[in-house]
């Protein structure tokens, strides 16, 4: 009887040191998604960057219908994109170099709807190609539209890689064809 009692009590000691060791979670919520894309341009550095330096002017992006811009190429300043169809961007710049030809900035307000992220923050920039070339290369992190476990399709973490991904080459394939003279 000891013997059985003996077992016992060690078994009921294993319940209860497993039940108090930490277990790993089954759900979590978004992971931080990237994205990037580059162009080469048959154009110099430099003049490429003159063509998007301009943090306040996004109006080479064929998206875009205007850009409000305040504050010129500080850190802080703001921009606002109106969208074809009306829909607005909002925007800070938090990082700018003309002598690196890059700039960072992040998203302050936008609608699910238009564009499926959240706290997006991306970085364009211009470097030197092989033949005197620019190479133009965007890249972002964001979070999915929807912040929760099980988004809808629309907000999921493909629909937000999927809607940056298409801004990007749009935005640098316009911006070839503009500057290498095809508009």
């Amino acid at each position: 009887m000891r013997k059985i009692l003996n077992i016992f009590a060690l078994l009921m000691a294993g319940m209860l040191i497993a039940n108090t060791m930490p277990t790993t979670a089954e759900a979590h919520g978004p992971t931080r998604q990237k994205v990037k894309h580059s162009v080469t341009i048959n154009a110099s550095p430099d003049k490429v960057w003159d063509a998007i330096k301009n943090f306040g002017d996004l109006n080479w992006h064929p998206a875009v219908e205007k850009t409000e811009g305040k504050g010129g190429n500080e850190v802080d300043a703001t921009r606002v994109l109106t969208l074809k169809g009306g829909a607005t961007i909002d925007e800070i710049l938090y990082n700018y170099s003309d002598e690196d030809k890059s700039y960072s900035y992040r998203i302050t307000k936008v609608d699910v709807k238009v564009l499926p992220v959240n706290n997006y923050s991306s970085t364009i920039s211009v470097s030197e190609a092989d033949g005197g070339k620019a190479t133009v290369t965007w890249k972002g992190a964001f979070y999915r539209g929807y912040m929760n476990n099980d988004p809808p399709e629309e907000l999921n973490d493909a629909a937000a890689k999927k809607a940056v991904m298409g801004i990007y080459t749009s935005g640098l394939e316009a911006l070839k064809k503009k500057i290498e003279g095809g508009s």
